[in-house]
């Protein structure tokens, strides 16, 4: 009988070690080498070597031939779709990410009582919470008269004895994985090698049966997925459900999809009532503007196909410390040090007495450059104290010469400001070929200096409208 054997394995990026150090030579991190017991028959050595079978051929064929859409199931939440692509694919995996109580139960159960609905058959495996608690969610959620099949279990093997009893079923849930584990393991569950191994053993029935498979995930405090980044190699989707604590919106967003685009979002609202679709999150995100305020500019983002219109706010005050304070929220912090660089070194805009506060207002959080022009336009407002025109969006990426450089989806962008009451924009010059609207009139800047004089002329003429 093979004898078991220890070995230290990194809890960050899974990397095996034969003896424990304090820092894990293959990522750096300090503290996250766990003690692990492996079977003789897990781990490879020279008894595994002896026994191993001859391998097959296999066909081999060309990149020309019949191609067919994947198999969906439409959860009929039109955000759900949204992000996955268009519902769930059969016979793939899809690991769902995001802090504790943001909503990643709620949604699922939500998802699982329409699909159920429909006629599928739904199984819903929870190794945190009793079956209990799981109705207690339904019947708030108005969903407790759907034919969902519920379990409360944490082995593997008894959870897959259990879903191949019976009709296939069209979906199966599994909350979370961290919480399973295998007997082909022999640490404790939550641990990398568990994890690992019983992600394998549901994806492995997922292939083999067709039946969509999808993993709840744990986040760390940096906000990935806890466990071994290979579980996320291992899946055909990832989906992060992001929310801040504050504000009653949920936004799920795609970060991998094997069948689908990865960069679509869903937009949720927290209630009472569980999770509901917001169609249009722009007027979400613009909905407590003060419109009179310096330092609030409109940018006009892309998530996806779908342009999201949200404020950014800026505050710049004079600071009494010798290195004044850089805080951002929403944003990328080394993208704002590159835009006040890009000012005070080409317009002449001077921030090194001041302090810089940026906010994205809502909790949103921009990922594209395009945000550039309109962080600019908010920043020298508030420096200035000169509001901006409340009827103009703005976007456009800044090079570090000055210059400012074309973005995608311009005609989009502008569409959907117009659509919301915008009559007027800035936006880079040379764009892609703008139809009417409130493009026709719109203010090309060259580079940053243009759009730095417009909004300091504004000083100008308010002064000779008051003379």
């Amino acid at each position: 009988m093979a004898k078991s054997r220890i070995q230290f394995i990194c809890q960050n990026c899974g990397t095996v070690h034969q003896r424990w150090a304090g820092k894990c030579d293959s990522c750096g991190e300090w503290n996250t080498l766990v003690e692990e017991g492996t079977a003789g028959g897990i781990g490879s050595g020279p008894a595994q070597a002896r026994n191993a079978r001859k391998g097959r051929a296999v066909a081999l064929t060309t990149l020309s031939g019949d191609i067919e859409d994947a198999p969906r199931i439409a959860s009929g939440i039109g955000e759900l779709d949204r992000a996955t692509g268009g519902g769930f694919v059969r016979g793939s995996a899809l690991l769902i990410g995001g802090d504790p109580g943001i909503g990643k139960s709620t949604l699922l159960t939500q998802a699982a009582a329409a699909l159920a609905q429909q006629g599928h058959r739904i199984i819903y495996v929870s190794g945190e919470e009793a079956v209990a608690q799981i109705r207690l969610r339904a019947q708030r959620l108005g969903a407790a008269t759907s034919p969902v099949e519920l379990a409360a279990e944490t082995n593997v093997e008894d959870i897959l004895a259990t879903i191949t009893e019976g009709k296939r079923p069209d979906l199966v849930i599994l909350d979370s994985i961290q919480t399973l584990w295998t007997d082909l393991a022999d640490s404790a569950p939550g641990t990398v090698t568990q994890v690992r191994a019983s992600a394998q053993a549901m994806i492995r029935y997922a292939k083999s049966t067709g039946a969509a498979v999808v993993l709840v995930g744990h986040v760390t405090k940096e906000g990935q997925i806890a466990g071994p980044r290979v579980v996320e190699h291992m899946v055909d989707g990832v989906l992060y459900f992001e929310g801040e604590g504050g504000h009653h919106y949920r936004i799920l967003r795609t970060v991998k999809n094997r069948f689908g685009p990865t960069d679509e979002i869903g937009v949720f609202e927290m209630s009472d009532k569980g999770l509901r679709e917001v169609a249009n999150p722009s007027e979400l995100f613009l909905g407590e503007r003060h419109a009179k305020s310096p330092g609030a500019a409109v940018f006009a983002g892309m998530e996806g196909t779908r342009p999201v219109l949200v404020e950014i706010q800026a505050l710049v005050a004079p600071s009494p410390l010798g290195t004044p304070r850089r805080a951002v929220v929403g944003w990328d912090n080394a993208r704002l040090s590159m835009v006040l660089a890009v000012l005070e070194a080409h317009c002449g805009v001077r921030f090194s007495q001041h302090d810089v506060y940026l906010n994205v207002a809502g909790g949103y959080r921009i990922s594209e450059p395009a945000a550039d022009l309109a962080v600019a336009a908010a920043l020298v407002s508030s420096l200035t104290g000169l509001a901006l025109p409340a009827d103009c969006v703005y976007f456009g990426e800044i090079s570090l010469s000055g210059a400012v450089r074309q973005v995608a989806h311009a005609q989009q962008r502008l569409k959907e400001a117009e659509k919301l009451g915008f009559g007027s924009a800035v936006l880079p010059l040379g764009s892609e070929e703008i139809n009417g609207g409130i493009g026709a009139g719109a203010f090309r800047p060259t580079d940053l200096a243009d759009l730095v004089a417009r909004i300091a002329g504004s000083r100008r003429s308010d002064a000779q409208e008051h003379d």
